[in-house]
């Protein structure tokens, strides 16, 4: 069996630098763009945080070849809204470009919601990425709202303390609330401080769980959808 006919079946994986070939993209290109965007990034309270009461999840799911985006949106722990978008899978898995593949579809769903969050959480990086522009902050530059970036491992950053350093620069922090459970890793993505993003990533996780309710929330209603679509269908 030839090595083109194995890729066909699912076989054999292929590098990054193959996928970028397959789809004719510019990695090079896309990671400059990254690093130009980055220069956007605020890592300021754009408001006080405190106050946020209108707060949002976004989680991406996929299925064959389609991604599901499905965002919630709470207020005093009530979900007020909920929207999802569904679309055909157009970028492949590249490390550190995950945004090019997930983000136009999260913008989609990002939009239908009648009015815009005090902030959002993001299953991802924000500053704690190789060109310090992960899928978080990426979100928030393309759609002006704040956002706290919720990881469940490092790609980049040392740990001191509760702390994640990178670039000689506090850009994170860990956050472990559950008892025998891995910690997560919380970074601003734009427009919130890196100590206002702990803080409502704390404030925000329920007793019994690992990672902040409204992201809880929105995985779950991201499976409803995906059954609803695709599971159910006699």
């Amino acid at each position: 069996m030839n090595e083109d006919k194995k890729r066909e079946e699912g076989n054999v994986e292929e590098t990054p630098e193959e996928k970028a070939r397959r789809y004719n993209i510019d990695i090079k290109k896309l990671e400059q763009e990254q690093i130009k965007l980055a220069k956007s990034i605020v890592l300021k309270d754009s408001i006080d945080f405190s106050l946020a009461n209108r707060i949002a999840g976004i989680e991406n799911i996929f299925f064959k070849n389609k991604i599901i985006s499905a965002i919630i949106v709470i207020v005093d722990g009530e979900i007020v809204e909920q929207e999802y978008f569904e679309d055909k899978v157009r970028f492949p898995y590249i490390p550190g470009l995950r945004a090019y593949r997930e983000l136009p579809n999260m913008m989609q769903a990002f939009n239908k919601l009648d009015e815009n969050p005090d902030v959002i959480f993001i299953h991802g990086h924000g500053i704690i990425h190789p060109n310090g522009f992960g899928i978080a902050s990426h979100f928030s530059i393309a759609s002006g709202v704040a956002s706290i970036g919720v990881a469940d491992s490092l790609i980049v950053g040392q740990i001191q303390g509760e702390d994640i350093i990178f670039n000689g620069k506090k850009a994170g922090k860990v956050l472990k609330i559950k008892e025998g459970a891995r910690p997560i890793f919380i970074s601003p993505g734009s427009m919130i401080s890196v100590e206002s993003a702990f803080s409502l990533a704390k404030k925000n996780i329920e007793e019994g769980h690992k990672t902040p309710e409204v992201l809880r929330l929105a995985r779950k209603y991201a499976k409803d959808v995906m059954k609803e679509l695709y599971l159910n269908q006699e």
